[in-house]
């Protein structure tokens, strides 16, 4: 009975609420426009994503999913760029009553996975309206983006001989 009240007090002690979600940055560029329209639009996109957690105050946390997309014209290194997008999609939790195990989880993965589908249709909208073809960014799997980060740090600090107990 005790340990049922115990993880009872505990599940009520965590909370997490969205305070606000904002675009913090946002670009668009078609440094070729508008010749690039005359040519055929055979797009290779190239995806880069990451995400940076900041502490605002005691439990309140910024999270800020950064999203950059190239296209350019075929895979050649010197293929002429159609367009680039690059957005800063925010958010201002607060995170309560977490170990800093599961709150490197909430910020890592929890909070990007919040905020991708904002970004995600700010993105498509300015491709769109830069003239170019729908872009529709496939779902991210955070958790498995966030472990793979886990796995980096720990080859990290394995490779730099730092023992564990």
């Amino acid at each position: 009975m005790a340990n049922t009240e115990k993880s009872e007090q505990t599940a009520q002690e965590k909370q997490f609420a969205v305070q606000n979600i904002y675009t913090k940055d946002i670009s668009f560029e078609s440094p070729n426009s508008p010749h690039i329209f005359r040519e055929q639009m055979n797009l290779n996109i190239n995806l880069q994503v990451s995400n940076n957690a900041t502490v605002l105050a005691e439990n309140i946390h910024e999270v800020v999913l950064s999203i950059t997309v190239t296209a350019k014209l075929g895979e050649k290194e010197d293929a002429k760029t159609a367009y680039l997008v690059e957005i800063q999609q925010a958010g201002i939790f607060q995170i309560t009553g977490f170990s800093q195990q599961e709150l490197g989880a909430m910020v890592g993965s929890y909070c990007p996975n919040l905020l991708f589908p904002y970004a995600r249709e700010a993105i498509s909208s300015m491709v769109s309206k830069g003239g170019f073809p729908q872009l529709l960014l496939a779902p991210l799997n955070f958790d498995a983006l966030y472990e793979q980060h886990l796995n980096r740090l720990k080859q990290q600090k394995d490779e730099s001989g730092e023992t564990t107990h």
